[in-house]
């Protein structure tokens, strides 16, 4: 029997997965870490009890990848960020929380009702080449993400004395060995117990004695301490890059195939994400809050310069005394432990949807090779490097790691949005007005941030305020009668009858039953001119950020 048909019929009873599902391993009951859905449960959840339990078993990848995104880069950037403006940059971890729960129910969204992963959409809405792009993009930047998590777990064991090699080696085969199993349900069981150690954060905030009053402050009000300077525009990106970052969108929509959820439950794990998306917007606030208590104290405030997470952990222990010291080398390495799951299983679902191959932890190694041969090569090489790398290297690679993931992130949303309004591939599940316009918004920031930090590069003696004041006006200037141009001309084309809105076209359909075709039997999609000038434009800027960015990382070693 055919994927197809294993999909849509299960010992003779219809079920409510996507036809175009590529792996059978994806067909089949919810094994979650705390509780089981039958594929062929139908029943209504009445009562509040009924509802939680569900709710646990599907709860997992919105929880996952949200707090992944705190990783062994995330806590070095959160605290740095602290320990060099105090509590002034609060505001922007607030503000990245919408960013971060639209991206992501849109990529819960597309798993859900399309079966197939996002490099695999990708590569079927825009061509070969563009995939190859978008993949390329992901698989540098997930291994060198990969490379900041085994760095995170090198300087947090080494604060307990562990050699760097053994500490590396150790949660490199850990981590292997506890995905290999072919059982999804002992993976996120090992997430699920990493994610309760990141609560290390609670009593980390309680030793740094806040001031509370201020943190509110700054969480209402923007602002930088010292004033908006090159490094406060190059650390904010990093913030953005390590908080909203292109793995994420590969990782939990191959990750919602994989624990098998359909759209009878995409309510539960819109749930999951939103109560993810809180948990590391608390959980970055207290790294920054935890970081300012080095802002205030002699010695090691502003004029003491950062260099890797090794030298924050013995100057919280100098500080705040040898228990907020074990406190910080733990955060460090469980984050990384997170980071480290989920980065890698992102590159390597993507290689199983770029390739065709079986990418599934419900598989085993015999019956998904390439799966695990590519999770297997990330986590050797990455701990090569880093058992063979200079302190001073790896501890600049965190920081600018991050900084990438922001200037690679609009081109990933561009695509997210893109796809989310092709009726293809979701029909009636297609995003509404308000939500594109949200969408859109949220993609020209991150433009017009990574261009700020690109002129800011160039030009490192511009005023930062003027500068950023200057890169909003002008973007304003010219998106907003760019997109009145481009509505009013699109409204008369469908008022002649020339073209058909994609809305009215899809509102008769019902989304309980609606799914995507199997993807050889999509049509393909309209090139239209704002399609191909929004492409290529975006892939244009991204060449150039990323060249300036190198500039910048490699001088230093050049001179």
């Amino acid at each position: 029997m055919s994927v197809l048909e294993t999909s849509n019929l299960v010992d003779g009873q219809d079920l409510d997965f996507a036809p175009a599902v590529l792996d059978p391993a994806h067909i089949g009951d919810i094994e979650g870490a705390l509780g089981t859905v039958s594929m062929r449960d139908r029943a209504p959840r009445r009562g509040l009890r009924r509802k939680l339990l569900t709710f646990a078993a599907i709860m997992g990848p919105g929880l996952i990848v949200m707090i992944g995104d705190n990783d062994a880069g995330g806590v070095q950037t959160y605290t740095q960020a602290g320990q060099s403006y105090g509590y002034s940059l609060l505001w922007v971890v607030f503000l990245l929380l919408p960013v971060l729960l639209i991206n992501q129910e849109m990529v819960a969204r597309l798993g859900t009702v399309t079966g197939v992963g996002h490099a695999r959409l990708i590569r079927e809405r825009f061509g070969r080449a563009w995939a190859g792009f978008a993949v390329f993009d992901l698989f540098l930047l997930n291994f060198l993400t990969l490379l900041t998590e085994f760095i995170g777990v090198y300087f947090g064991l080494g604060y307990f004395g562990v050699p760097k090699l053994l500490g590396v080696v150790v949660a490199g085969a850990m981590m292997f060995a506890i995905a290999a199993t072919g059982r999804f349900r002992m993976w996120e069981r090992f997430m699920f117990a990493m994610i309760l150690g990141s609560f290390v954060f609670v009593p980390a905030v309680l030793l740094a004695h806040p001031h509370w009053g201020s943190i509110g402050y700054h969480f209402a009000v923007p602002g930088f301490t010292g004033g908006v300077s090159g490094s406060a525009i190059l650390l904010i990106v990093a913030l953005i890059g390590t908080t909203v970052a292109p793995w994420q969108l590969f990782f939990q929509q191959s990750n919602v195939l994989d624990k098998r959820i359909s759209p009878r439950w995409l309510t539960y794990e819109r749930w999951d994400t939103f109560a993810g998306g809180i948990l590391t917007t608390v959980a970055a606030a207290a790294m920054i809050i935890f970081g300012a208590a080095l802002f205030h104290t002699r010695g090691f405030g502003a004029a003491s310069s950062y260099t890797d997470s090794g030298w924050f952990n013995h100057a919280i222990a100098v500080t705040l005394g040898p228990v907020a010291g074990v406190i910080a080398a733990v955060m460090l390495v469980v984050a990384a432990l997170v980071g480290a799951g989920a980065v890698s299983l992102s590159t390597s679902y993507a290689f199983g949807d770029t390739f065709g191959a079986h990418h599934s932890l419900h598989r085993t190694i015999r019956t998904a090779p390439l799966f695990y041969g590519a999770y297997a090569a990330q986590i050797i090489f990455a701990c090569l490097i880093v058992a063979l790398g200079s302190n001073a290297l790896l501890g600049t690679a965190t920081q600018y790691v991050q900084v990438l993931a922001g200037i690679l992130l609009p081109s990933a949303s561009l695509f997210l949005v893109l796809l989310c309004n092709d009726t293809e591939i979701l029909g009636p599940w297609i995003n509404g007005r308000v939500l594109n316009v949200f969408a859109v918004i949220i993609v020209a920031v991150l433009i017009v941030l990574s261009l700020d930090l690109t002129i800011a590069t160039l030009f490192p003696t511009i005023n930062g305020v003027s500068l950023t004041e200057g890169c909003f006006l002008g973007a304003a200037a010219l998106a907003l009668p760019s997109a009145g141009a481009v509505t009013w001309a699109r409204r008369r084309r469908i008022a002649r009858g020339e073209v058909i809105d994609p809305r009215a076209a899809v509102a008769h359909l019902e989304r309980a039953t609606w799914r995507m075709k199997p993807i050889d039997q999509l049509a393909r999609p309209h090139q239209t001119l704002l399609r191909k000038v929004s492409v290529y434009g975006l892939r244009g800027y991204v060449i150039v950020a990323l060249v300036i960015v190198g500039v910048k990382v490699f001088s230093p070693f050049v001179h």
